[in-house]
Protein backbone atom coordinates (compact mmCIF):
# COMPACT_ATOMS: atom_id res chain seq x y z
CA UNK A 1 0.00 0.00 0.00
CA UNK A 2 0.88 3.76 -0.40
CA UNK A 3 2.22 3.91 3.71
CA UNK A 4 4.62 0.90 2.86
CA UNK A 5 5.88 2.36 -0.54
CA UNK A 6 6.14 5.74 1.93
CA UNK A 7 8.53 3.87 3.94
CA UNK A 8 10.78 2.20 1.33
CA UNK A 9 10.96 5.33 -0.96
CA UNK A 10 11.58 9.27 0.20
CA UNK A 11 8.56 10.43 -1.15
CA UNK A 12 10.28 13.83 -2.15
CA UNK A 13 13.21 12.93 -3.83
CA UNK A 14 11.97 9.04 -4.42
CA UNK A 15 15.22 8.05 -3.31
CA UNK A 16 15.20 4.50 -1.65
CA UNK A 17 15.18 5.00 1.88
CA UNK A 18 14.70 1.53 3.21
CA UNK A 19 16.45 -1.24 1.62
CA UNK A 20 15.24 -3.90 4.07
CA UNK A 21 11.66 -3.38 3.29
CA UNK A 22 12.23 -3.22 -0.60
CA UNK A 23 14.19 -6.51 -0.26
CA UNK A 24 11.11 -7.65 1.75
CA UNK A 25 8.83 -6.51 -0.71
CA UNK A 26 10.39 -7.80 -3.77
CA UNK A 27 9.99 -11.20 -2.04
CA UNK A 28 6.68 -10.98 -1.62
CA UNK A 29 6.03 -10.27 -4.90
CA UNK A 30 7.82 -13.36 -6.68
CA UNK A 31 6.78 -16.22 -7.58
CA UNK A 32 7.87 -18.36 -4.65
CA UNK A 33 6.18 -16.45 -2.10
CA UNK A 34 2.40 -15.17 -4.36
CA UNK A 35 1.35 -18.96 -4.25
CA UNK A 36 0.26 -19.19 -7.71
CA UNK A 37 2.62 -21.88 -9.21
CA UNK A 38 1.93 -25.87 -9.11
CA UNK A 39 4.07 -27.77 -7.77
CA UNK A 40 6.00 -30.42 -9.66
CA UNK A 41 5.09 -33.02 -7.47
CA UNK A 42 0.93 -32.17 -7.66
CA UNK A 43 1.58 -31.90 -11.46
CA UNK A 44 3.25 -35.80 -11.47
CA UNK A 45 0.44 -37.35 -9.14
CA UNK A 46 -2.41 -35.77 -11.16
CA UNK A 47 -0.93 -36.94 -14.65
CA UNK A 48 -0.75 -40.78 -12.62
CA UNK A 49 3.08 -40.17 -12.59
CA UNK A 50 5.72 -39.66 -9.50
CA UNK A 51 8.77 -37.67 -9.16
CA UNK A 52 11.17 -40.47 -9.10
CA UNK A 53 12.71 -40.14 -12.84
CA UNK A 54 12.98 -43.60 -14.85
CA UNK A 55 16.69 -45.57 -15.13
CA UNK A 56 18.52 -45.14 -18.26
CA UNK A 57 20.82 -43.60 -19.99
CA UNK A 58 23.16 -41.45 -18.16
CA UNK A 59 23.08 -38.00 -19.50
CA UNK A 60 25.87 -36.17 -17.72
CA UNK A 61 27.90 -38.22 -20.00
CA UNK A 62 27.87 -36.21 -22.57
CA UNK A 63 25.53 -33.01 -21.08
CA UNK A 64 26.85 -30.29 -18.46
CA UNK A 65 25.34 -30.50 -15.24
CA UNK A 66 23.33 -27.62 -16.05
CA UNK A 67 21.53 -29.37 -19.35
CA UNK A 68 21.72 -32.55 -17.80
CA UNK A 69 19.72 -31.33 -14.91
CA UNK A 70 17.07 -29.45 -17.04
CA UNK A 71 16.69 -32.50 -19.72
CA UNK A 72 15.83 -35.14 -17.03
CA UNK A 73 13.46 -33.19 -15.16
CA UNK A 74 11.73 -31.64 -18.46
CA UNK A 75 11.68 -34.72 -20.56
CA UNK A 76 10.13 -36.88 -17.34
CA UNK A 77 7.32 -34.24 -17.18
CA UNK A 78 6.84 -34.40 -21.14
CA UNK A 79 6.39 -38.08 -21.40
CA UNK A 80 3.86 -37.70 -18.31
CA UNK A 81 1.55 -35.32 -20.27
CA UNK A 82 2.10 -36.89 -23.72
CA UNK A 83 1.23 -40.02 -21.85
CA UNK A 84 -2.27 -39.11 -20.24
CA UNK A 85 -3.02 -37.41 -23.51
CA UNK A 86 -2.25 -40.78 -25.46
CA UNK A 87 -0.15 -38.85 -27.90
CA UNK A 88 3.32 -39.92 -29.51
CA UNK A 89 4.75 -37.13 -31.43
CA UNK A 90 6.33 -34.08 -30.02
CA UNK A 91 7.54 -30.90 -31.37
CA UNK A 92 10.50 -29.16 -29.60
CA UNK A 93 10.34 -25.26 -31.23
CA UNK A 94 13.91 -24.03 -30.31
CA UNK A 95 15.25 -27.14 -30.27
CA UNK A 96 18.93 -25.81 -30.60
CA UNK A 97 21.77 -28.96 -30.35
CA UNK A 98 18.84 -30.85 -29.95
CA UNK A 99 19.61 -32.43 -25.96
CA UNK A 100 15.98 -32.53 -25.32
CA UNK A 101 14.48 -34.07 -28.25
CA UNK A 102 17.63 -36.94 -28.50
CA UNK A 103 16.56 -37.60 -24.98
CA UNK A 104 12.77 -38.00 -25.74
CA UNK A 105 12.92 -39.85 -27.95
CA UNK A 106 16.14 -42.09 -26.85
CA UNK A 107 14.73 -42.19 -23.12
CA UNK A 108 10.47 -42.40 -23.98
CA UNK A 109 10.45 -43.68 -27.43
CA UNK A 110 8.33 -40.33 -28.59
CA UNK A 111 8.86 -39.19 -32.31
CA UNK A 112 10.44 -35.88 -32.07
CA UNK A 113 10.42 -32.90 -34.67
CA UNK A 114 13.54 -30.88 -33.54
CA UNK A 115 12.44 -27.59 -35.22
CA UNK A 116 15.29 -24.45 -35.02
CA UNK A 117 16.11 -21.34 -37.17
CA UNK A 118 20.18 -21.68 -37.29
CA UNK A 119 20.79 -24.63 -39.33
CA UNK A 120 24.10 -24.90 -37.76
CA UNK A 121 22.36 -26.10 -34.61
CA UNK A 122 20.11 -28.52 -36.55
CA UNK A 123 23.17 -30.12 -38.47
CA UNK A 124 24.68 -30.43 -35.00
CA UNK A 125 21.79 -31.93 -33.63
CA UNK A 126 21.91 -34.81 -36.73
CA UNK A 127 25.51 -35.45 -35.43
CA UNK A 128 24.81 -35.58 -31.83
CA UNK A 129 22.30 -38.03 -32.34
CA UNK A 130 23.93 -40.17 -34.27
CA UNK A 131 26.84 -39.91 -30.93
CA UNK A 132 24.47 -41.21 -29.02
CA UNK A 133 23.20 -44.29 -30.73
CA UNK A 134 26.42 -45.31 -31.02
CA UNK A 135 26.49 -44.35 -27.06
CA UNK A 136 23.48 -46.89 -26.88
CA UNK A 137 25.29 -49.34 -29.04
CA UNK A 138 28.40 -49.69 -26.78
CA UNK A 139 26.14 -50.19 -23.30
CA UNK A 140 24.23 -53.12 -25.31
CA UNK A 141 27.81 -54.58 -26.49
CA UNK A 142 29.79 -54.20 -23.52
CA UNK A 143 26.57 -56.04 -21.58
CA UNK A 144 26.43 -58.68 -24.03
CA UNK A 145 30.57 -58.92 -23.27
CA UNK A 146 29.79 -58.91 -19.39
CA UNK A 147 26.56 -61.25 -19.73
CA UNK A 148 28.57 -64.20 -21.53
CA UNK A 149 31.23 -64.33 -19.33
CA UNK A 150 29.39 -64.27 -16.14
CA UNK A 151 27.20 -67.19 -17.66
CA UNK A 152 30.58 -69.00 -17.23
CA UNK A 153 31.42 -67.80 -13.79
CA UNK A 154 29.23 -69.60 -11.12
CA UNK A 155 28.47 -67.33 -8.23
CA UNK A 156 29.43 -68.74 -4.26
CA UNK A 157 26.72 -71.62 -3.23
CA UNK A 158 25.73 -69.82 -0.50
CA UNK A 159 24.22 -66.90 -2.69
CA UNK A 160 20.47 -66.23 -1.90
CA UNK A 161 19.82 -64.96 -5.46
CA UNK A 162 20.21 -68.73 -6.84
CA UNK A 163 16.72 -69.39 -4.54
CA UNK A 164 14.89 -66.50 -5.85
CA UNK A 165 13.58 -65.45 -9.39
CA UNK A 166 16.10 -64.63 -12.56
CA UNK A 167 16.55 -61.80 -14.70
CA UNK A 168 18.37 -62.30 -17.99
CA UNK A 169 18.32 -60.75 -21.19
CA UNK A 170 15.57 -62.15 -23.42
CA UNK A 171 14.22 -59.12 -26.07
CA UNK A 172 14.73 -55.60 -26.99
CA UNK A 173 11.84 -53.61 -27.69
CA UNK A 174 11.90 -51.72 -31.03
CA UNK A 175 12.45 -48.02 -29.97
CA UNK A 176 14.88 -45.83 -28.64
CA UNK A 177 13.63 -46.17 -25.16
CA UNK A 178 15.70 -46.33 -21.91
CA UNK A 179 13.08 -47.55 -19.63
CA UNK A 180 13.56 -49.07 -16.35
CA UNK A 181 14.50 -52.41 -16.36
CA UNK A 182 12.31 -54.11 -13.42
CA UNK A 183 8.72 -55.09 -15.10
CA UNK A 184 7.60 -56.69 -11.52
CA UNK A 185 8.05 -56.58 -8.14
CA UNK A 186 10.47 -60.01 -8.09
CA UNK A 187 12.75 -58.46 -10.87
CA UNK A 188 12.98 -55.01 -8.87
CA UNK A 189 14.09 -57.10 -6.00
CA UNK A 190 16.19 -59.26 -7.61
CA UNK A 191 17.94 -56.01 -9.42
CA UNK A 192 17.82 -54.64 -5.46
CA UNK A 193 19.93 -57.83 -4.53
CA UNK A 194 22.20 -57.44 -7.37
CA UNK A 195 23.79 -54.19 -6.11
CA UNK A 196 23.37 -55.13 -2.48
CA UNK A 197 25.55 -58.16 -3.40
CA UNK A 198 27.91 -56.21 -6.22
CA UNK A 199 28.83 -53.71 -2.96
CA UNK A 200 29.83 -56.58 -0.80
CA UNK A 201 31.78 -59.52 -2.69
CA UNK A 202 34.12 -58.70 -5.31
CA UNK A 203 33.66 -62.23 -6.85
CA UNK A 204 29.71 -61.61 -7.16
CA UNK A 205 28.39 -60.21 -10.75
CA UNK A 206 29.96 -57.01 -12.17
CA UNK A 207 29.42 -53.56 -12.26
CA UNK A 208 29.29 -53.32 -15.74
CA UNK A 209 26.34 -56.35 -15.62
CA UNK A 210 24.54 -54.12 -13.54
CA UNK A 211 24.83 -50.87 -16.04
CA UNK A 212 23.50 -52.73 -18.70
CA UNK A 213 20.35 -53.97 -16.86
CA UNK A 214 20.20 -50.75 -15.19
CA UNK A 215 20.13 -48.93 -19.59
CA UNK A 216 18.03 -51.56 -22.01
CA UNK A 217 14.48 -51.05 -22.28
CA UNK A 218 11.70 -52.97 -20.05
CA UNK A 219 10.80 -55.47 -22.39
CA UNK A 220 14.80 -56.64 -22.53
CA UNK A 221 14.33 -57.90 -18.83
CA UNK A 222 12.67 -61.50 -18.43
CA UNK A 223 12.09 -63.45 -15.24
CA UNK A 224 13.07 -66.67 -14.66
CA UNK A 225 11.82 -69.11 -11.24
CA UNK A 226 15.22 -70.47 -10.06
CA UNK A 227 13.76 -74.02 -11.21
CA UNK A 228 13.38 -72.96 -15.37
CA UNK A 229 17.30 -71.38 -15.04
CA UNK A 230 19.97 -71.35 -12.15
CA UNK A 231 22.53 -68.59 -12.67
CA UNK A 232 25.21 -70.75 -12.05
CA UNK A 233 24.42 -72.38 -14.94
CA UNK A 234 22.96 -69.68 -16.93
CA UNK A 235 21.93 -71.61 -20.67
CA UNK A 236 24.27 -74.11 -22.93
CA UNK A 237 26.56 -71.53 -25.12
CA UNK A 238 24.44 -72.52 -27.90
CA UNK A 239 21.50 -71.15 -26.46
CA UNK A 240 23.40 -68.15 -25.27
CA UNK A 241 24.64 -67.90 -28.95
CA UNK A 242 21.34 -68.20 -30.15
CA UNK A 243 19.76 -65.61 -27.82
CA UNK A 244 22.67 -63.38 -28.73
CA UNK A 245 21.97 -63.49 -32.34
CA UNK A 246 18.32 -62.60 -31.82
CA UNK A 247 19.72 -59.94 -29.52
CA UNK A 248 22.21 -58.78 -32.26
CA UNK A 249 19.15 -58.43 -35.36
CA UNK A 250 16.96 -56.56 -32.64
CA UNK A 251 19.87 -54.06 -31.93
CA UNK A 252 20.32 -53.46 -36.03
CA UNK A 253 16.42 -53.49 -36.56
CA UNK A 254 17.16 -50.64 -33.51
CA UNK A 255 19.67 -48.70 -34.51
CA UNK A 256 18.34 -48.23 -38.01
CA UNK A 257 14.97 -46.59 -36.85
CA UNK A 258 14.99 -43.08 -36.03
CA UNK A 259 12.85 -41.21 -34.14
CA UNK A 260 14.02 -37.51 -33.69
CA UNK A 261 14.20 -35.33 -36.78
CA UNK A 262 15.92 -32.45 -36.27
CA UNK A 263 14.46 -29.59 -38.96
CA UNK A 264 15.93 -26.00 -40.00
CA UNK A 265 12.89 -23.39 -39.88
CA UNK A 266 12.22 -19.91 -38.32
CA UNK A 267 9.05 -20.02 -36.25
CA UNK A 268 6.40 -17.12 -35.97
CA UNK A 269 3.10 -16.72 -35.00
CA UNK A 270 2.03 -17.69 -38.08
CA UNK A 271 3.96 -20.14 -38.80
CA UNK A 272 1.81 -23.74 -40.07
CA UNK A 273 3.56 -26.57 -38.60
CA UNK A 274 1.78 -28.80 -41.45
CA UNK A 275 3.91 -27.24 -43.85
CA UNK A 276 7.15 -28.25 -42.00
CA UNK A 277 6.15 -31.45 -40.43
CA UNK A 278 4.40 -33.54 -43.34
CA UNK A 279 3.00 -35.86 -40.83
CA UNK A 280 1.74 -33.63 -38.01
CA UNK A 281 -0.65 -35.92 -36.15
CA UNK A 282 -1.80 -35.09 -32.88
CA UNK A 283 1.06 -34.03 -30.78
CA UNK A 284 2.76 -32.06 -28.14
CA UNK A 285 4.80 -28.87 -28.18
CA UNK A 286 7.64 -28.69 -25.93
CA UNK A 287 10.36 -25.57 -25.77
CA UNK A 288 13.31 -25.63 -22.84
CA UNK A 289 14.59 -22.26 -22.89
CA UNK A 290 13.06 -20.71 -26.37
CA UNK A 291 14.89 -16.91 -26.69
CA UNK A 292 12.46 -14.09 -26.17
CA UNK A 293 9.63 -13.38 -28.53
CA UNK A 294 9.59 -17.67 -29.35
CA UNK A 295 8.08 -17.83 -25.52
CA UNK A 296 4.91 -16.20 -26.40
CA UNK A 297 4.66 -17.51 -29.78
CA UNK A 298 5.04 -21.21 -28.52
CA UNK A 299 2.13 -20.25 -26.93
CA UNK A 300 0.08 -18.58 -29.60
CA UNK A 301 0.80 -21.31 -31.98
CA UNK A 302 -0.48 -23.87 -28.98
CA UNK A 303 -3.54 -22.34 -29.10
CA UNK A 304 -4.31 -21.79 -32.77
CA UNK A 305 -4.17 -25.25 -33.52
CA UNK A 306 -5.78 -27.71 -32.90
CA UNK A 307 -3.41 -30.64 -33.18
CA UNK A 308 -1.28 -29.48 -30.61
CA UNK A 309 -2.97 -31.08 -27.39
CA UNK A 310 -0.62 -29.67 -24.71
CA UNK A 311 2.83 -27.47 -24.31
CA UNK A 312 5.19 -27.46 -22.12
CA UNK A 313 7.63 -24.46 -22.39
CA UNK A 314 10.41 -22.43 -20.36
CA UNK A 315 11.33 -19.10 -21.99
CA UNK A 316 14.22 -16.90 -21.79
CA UNK A 317 15.98 -14.14 -22.76
CA UNK A 318 13.15 -11.78 -21.62
CA UNK A 319 16.01 -8.55 -22.53
CA UNK A 320 15.15 -9.84 -26.61
CA UNK A 321 11.44 -9.50 -26.07
CA UNK A 322 9.31 -7.37 -28.43
CA UNK A 323 7.01 -4.87 -26.04
CA UNK A 324 4.01 -3.50 -27.86
CA UNK A 325 4.06 -0.18 -26.00
CA UNK A 326 7.66 0.32 -25.01
CA UNK A 327 8.37 2.76 -28.74
CA UNK A 328 5.51 5.64 -29.24
CA UNK A 329 6.32 4.86 -33.00
CA UNK A 330 3.97 2.33 -34.46
CA UNK A 331 5.41 -1.13 -35.77
CA UNK A 332 4.18 -3.59 -38.39
CA UNK A 333 4.28 -5.85 -35.99
CA UNK A 334 1.26 -7.79 -34.44
CA UNK A 335 2.49 -10.82 -32.38
CA UNK A 336 4.46 -8.72 -29.76
CA UNK A 337 6.92 -10.96 -27.11
CA UNK A 338 4.69 -8.69 -24.34
CA UNK A 339 1.84 -7.98 -23.05
CA UNK A 340 0.21 -11.09 -24.20
CA UNK A 341 -2.63 -11.23 -22.65
CA UNK A 342 -6.13 -8.44 -22.99
CA UNK A 343 -5.69 -7.57 -19.38
CA UNK A 344 -1.87 -5.82 -19.74
CA UNK A 345 -2.78 -4.67 -23.33
CA UNK A 346 -6.21 -2.80 -22.50
CA UNK A 347 -4.15 -1.46 -19.54
CA UNK A 348 -0.59 -0.27 -21.89
CA UNK A 349 1.72 -2.06 -19.95
CA UNK A 350 4.90 -1.60 -20.44
CA UNK A 351 7.82 -2.88 -19.01
CA UNK A 352 11.36 -1.27 -20.70
CA UNK A 353 14.58 -3.10 -21.89
CA UNK A 354 16.16 -2.16 -18.56
CA UNK A 355 13.48 -4.30 -16.24
CA UNK A 356 13.46 -7.26 -19.18
CA UNK A 357 17.49 -7.12 -18.68
CA UNK A 358 17.09 -6.93 -15.03
CA UNK A 359 14.52 -9.74 -15.21
CA UNK A 360 17.49 -12.08 -16.39
CA UNK A 361 19.44 -12.34 -13.53
CA UNK A 362 19.69 -14.76 -11.33
CA UNK A 363 19.04 -14.32 -7.23
CA UNK A 364 19.04 -17.71 -5.94
CA UNK A 365 23.05 -18.07 -7.19
CA UNK A 366 23.83 -14.77 -6.00
CA UNK A 367 22.28 -16.09 -2.65
CA UNK A 368 24.42 -18.77 -2.78
CA UNK A 369 27.50 -17.07 -3.23
CA UNK A 370 27.43 -16.66 -6.81
CA UNK A 371 28.57 -12.66 -7.03
CA UNK A 372 27.83 -10.72 -10.52
CA UNK A 373 31.15 -10.47 -11.98
CA UNK A 374 31.59 -6.56 -10.82
CA UNK A 375 34.66 -6.10 -12.36
CA UNK A 376 33.55 -6.83 -15.80
CA UNK A 377 30.00 -4.62 -15.30
CA UNK A 378 32.69 -1.80 -14.69
CA UNK A 379 34.52 -2.12 -17.65
CA UNK A 380 30.90 -1.87 -19.46
CA UNK A 381 29.54 1.38 -17.92
CA UNK A 382 33.13 3.18 -17.85
CA UNK A 383 32.92 1.98 -21.69
CA UNK A 384 29.67 3.44 -22.16
CA UNK A 385 30.76 7.09 -20.83
CA UNK A 386 34.18 6.89 -23.18
CA UNK A 387 31.49 6.43 -26.03
CA UNK A 388 29.06 8.75 -25.62
CA UNK A 389 32.19 11.69 -24.36
CA UNK A 390 34.90 10.84 -27.17
CA UNK A 391 31.82 9.85 -30.17
CA UNK A 392 28.79 11.12 -29.01
CA UNK A 393 27.54 8.03 -29.59
CA UNK A 394 23.83 6.70 -27.45
CA UNK A 395 22.94 4.38 -28.81
CA UNK A 396 23.75 1.52 -31.53
CA UNK A 397 22.88 -1.56 -33.08
CA UNK A 398 25.94 -3.01 -32.21
CA UNK A 399 27.26 -5.53 -29.49
CA UNK A 400 30.38 -5.07 -27.26
CA UNK A 401 29.54 -9.39 -26.59
CA UNK A 402 31.81 -11.34 -24.08
CA UNK A 403 35.17 -9.10 -24.84
CA UNK A 404 36.41 -8.73 -21.09
CA UNK A 405 37.46 -12.48 -20.41
CA UNK A 406 39.79 -11.97 -23.34
CA UNK A 407 40.73 -8.81 -22.41
CA UNK A 408 44.13 -8.45 -20.85
CA UNK A 409 43.54 -4.87 -19.08
CA UNK A 410 40.63 -2.19 -19.13
CA UNK A 411 42.84 -0.36 -22.17
CA UNK A 412 43.09 -3.78 -23.61
CA UNK A 413 39.24 -3.80 -23.21
CA UNK A 414 37.85 -0.31 -24.44
CA UNK A 415 40.11 -0.68 -27.33
CA UNK A 416 38.86 -4.16 -28.60
CA UNK A 417 35.23 -2.73 -27.86
CA UNK A 418 35.67 0.24 -29.64
CA UNK A 419 37.06 -1.94 -33.20
CA UNK A 420 33.95 -3.79 -32.73
CA UNK A 421 31.98 -0.60 -32.45
CA UNK A 422 33.38 0.42 -35.70
CA UNK A 423 34.56 3.48 -33.62
CA UNK A 424 38.15 4.76 -34.74
CA UNK A 425 40.41 4.52 -31.57
CA UNK A 426 43.65 6.03 -33.03
CA UNK A 427 42.44 9.45 -31.79
CA UNK A 428 42.38 7.90 -27.98
CA UNK A 429 46.10 7.05 -25.79
CA UNK A 430 46.22 4.71 -23.12
CA UNK A 431 46.75 7.70 -20.92
CA UNK A 432 42.94 8.94 -21.81
CA UNK A 433 41.17 5.68 -21.33
CA UNK A 434 43.42 5.24 -17.88
CA UNK A 435 42.15 8.83 -16.74
CA UNK A 436 38.55 7.58 -17.45
CA UNK A 437 39.02 4.26 -15.20
CA UNK A 438 40.60 6.49 -12.08
CA UNK A 439 38.18 8.87 -12.27
CA UNK A 440 35.01 6.23 -11.87
CA UNK A 441 37.33 3.05 -9.69
CA UNK A 442 35.66 5.13 -6.50
CA UNK A 443 32.35 4.02 -7.67
CA UNK A 444 32.57 0.47 -8.40
CA UNK A 445 30.79 -0.75 -4.87
CA UNK A 446 28.05 2.03 -5.40
CA UNK A 447 27.32 -0.19 -9.12
CA UNK A 448 27.82 -3.58 -6.89
CA UNK A 449 25.20 -2.05 -4.82
CA UNK A 450 22.92 -0.97 -7.75
CA UNK A 451 23.13 -4.11 -9.47
CA UNK A 452 22.24 -5.96 -5.71
CA UNK A 453 19.32 -4.71 -5.77
CA UNK A 454 17.89 -5.43 -9.73
CA UNK A 455 18.71 -8.78 -8.86
CA UNK A 456 16.55 -8.47 -5.95
CA UNK A 457 14.00 -7.11 -7.95
CA UNK A 458 14.42 -9.61 -10.85
CA UNK A 459 11.88 -11.99 -9.53
CA UNK A 460 9.24 -9.45 -9.13
CA UNK A 461 9.91 -8.85 -13.20
CA UNK A 462 10.00 -11.94 -13.84
CA UNK A 463 6.22 -12.35 -12.14
CA UNK A 464 4.84 -10.25 -14.38
CA UNK A 465 5.82 -11.66 -17.70
CA UNK A 466 5.12 -15.16 -16.62
CA UNK A 467 1.90 -14.45 -15.45
CA UNK A 468 1.24 -12.33 -18.51
CA UNK A 469 1.63 -15.74 -20.15
CA UNK A 470 -0.13 -17.65 -17.82
CA UNK A 471 -3.32 -14.83 -18.13
CA UNK A 472 -3.54 -15.38 -21.88
CA UNK A 473 -3.78 -18.90 -21.94
CA UNK A 474 -6.66 -18.66 -19.17
CA UNK A 475 -8.67 -16.11 -21.34
CA UNK A 476 -8.29 -18.82 -24.25
CA UNK A 477 -11.86 -20.90 -24.31
CA UNK A 478 -10.20 -24.08 -25.70
CA UNK A 479 -7.37 -24.83 -22.70
CA UNK A 480 -8.38 -27.24 -20.04
CA UNK A 481 -5.76 -26.21 -17.48
CA UNK A 482 -2.90 -23.95 -17.24
CA UNK A 483 -0.17 -23.52 -14.79
CA UNK A 484 3.28 -22.37 -13.80
CA UNK A 485 5.34 -25.28 -12.45
CA UNK A 486 8.85 -24.75 -11.27
CA UNK A 487 11.05 -27.38 -13.13
CA UNK A 488 14.02 -26.77 -12.63
CA UNK A 489 17.17 -26.13 -9.33
CA UNK A 490 16.86 -22.33 -9.75
CA UNK A 491 20.62 -22.33 -8.98
CA UNK A 492 21.67 -24.65 -11.71
CA UNK A 493 19.14 -23.46 -13.58
CA UNK A 494 17.75 -19.88 -13.37
CA UNK A 495 15.08 -19.92 -15.61
CA UNK A 496 13.26 -22.31 -14.03
CA UNK A 497 9.50 -22.12 -14.91
CA UNK A 498 7.36 -23.54 -17.58
CA UNK A 499 4.08 -22.78 -18.48
CA UNK A 500 1.94 -25.92 -18.74
CA UNK A 501 -1.26 -26.20 -20.81
CA UNK A 502 -3.68 -29.49 -21.65
CA UNK A 503 -6.50 -28.68 -24.48
CA UNK A 504 -9.86 -29.86 -23.70
CA UNK A 505 -11.03 -33.02 -25.27
CA UNK A 506 -7.48 -34.02 -25.32
CA UNK A 507 -7.11 -36.47 -23.10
Amino acid sequence: DEDTFSDVFCENSEKLINVHLFALAAKYYSLSSLGVCTPLEDLLEALRGDSQGTTGIKTDEFMNNKKSHEVQVMSEVVDKIANYCGIKQVIDIGSGKGYLSSFLSMQYNLKVYGIDSSNTNTNGAHERNRKLKKHWRAYQNRGKANLKSQSEKPLNNDSSFQSQDQVTIQDLVPSCGFTEVATSETSKQTEVDLVSRTQSDESKLSEEVLAILNVLPADAAEVFSSSHCNWGELCEEEKMQRKMTSLKAKASKLSESNLYFPLTSCITAETELSDIVTDLEDCMMVGLHTCGDLAANTLRIFTAKPEIKAVCSVGCCYHLLSEQFENQEECPEEAWGFPMCQYLKDKGWCCGRNARMSACLALERVAVGQMLPTESLFYRAVLQVIIEEMYGVTKSDRHVGKIFSKSSSFIDYVRKSLKKLELDDSKLPDSHIMDYYEKYKHRMNELEAFNMLKVVLAPCIEVLILLDRLCYLKEQDNIAWSGLVKLFDPVKSPRCYAVIALKKQSC
